[in-house]
């Protein structure tokens, strides 16, 4: 294994290991050395991967952004308004299913919060770029307030340890009916393959 593999997959397991205590005792209840202990390595070895528990909150957060930022690119170049809110809401939906313990930190620690301020700084807001795909370019103030709604309540539910039995396709299928349920979509045409892709126009 090459000194690049070691430093990567030794980032990788940080950065898990620092979103375990994140999760146990919220980012700022979280120390460096907390974070070292855990991992079972020296300070300077968590040092020379970041410099800051900032960063290393970021790097956390990184992931699912460029992943929700990515399937937003995706909808805006889908061709019909239909497709665009269901690759939109689809989108949001399996982010928030893989990342269910990070989904629940976004909905708790004011920490992560601002991770993701930093990480978007000068870039539109995800949840305003999100509700724009999700009902336009100028909805009421009913329509704003049901696509907050909407997304705050979706990622409030799958982050919650109360639905943390429930295995991912079922948790999906679930999300992603209630929002189009919220945004008044169609009903599903009957499922031909896997996933949430088989969506009306």
């Amino acid at each position: 294994m090459s000194g690049d593999t070691v430093a990567e997959d030794t980032r990788s397991r940080l950065l898990a290991t620092a979103l375990k205590l994140f999760s146990e005792h919220g980012v700022g209840g979280t120390s460096l050395q907390m974070i070292a202990d855990e991992l079972g390595v020296t300070k300077a070895a968590v040092y020379y991967h970041f410099k800051t528990k900032d960063e290393i909150t970021e790097a956390v957060a990184a992931p699912a952004l460029q992943e929700l930022i990515a399937r937003m690119d995706e909808a805006e170049r889908q061709r019909t308004r239909g497709s665009q809110i269901d690759h939109a809401l689809g989108g949001f939906v399996d982010l928030i299913v893989r990342y269910r313990s990070l989904i629940a930190l976004f909905n708790s620690d004011p920490g992560i919060m601002r991770a993701i301020e930093r990480s978007l700084d000068g870039v539109e807001t995800f949840a305003a770029r999100m509700r724009k795909l999700l009902v336009g370019p100028d909805p009421d103030l009913a329509t704003t307030l049901t696509a907050n709604v909407l997304l705050a309540g979706l990622a409030l539910a799958g982050g919650s340890s109360e639905h943390a039995h429930l295995d991912d396709e079922t948790l999906r299928t679930h999300l992603f009916d209630i929002g189009r349920r919220m945004l008044g979509r169609p009903k599903r045409r009957p499922k031909t393959g896997t996933g949430v892709a088989e969506e009306g126009a």
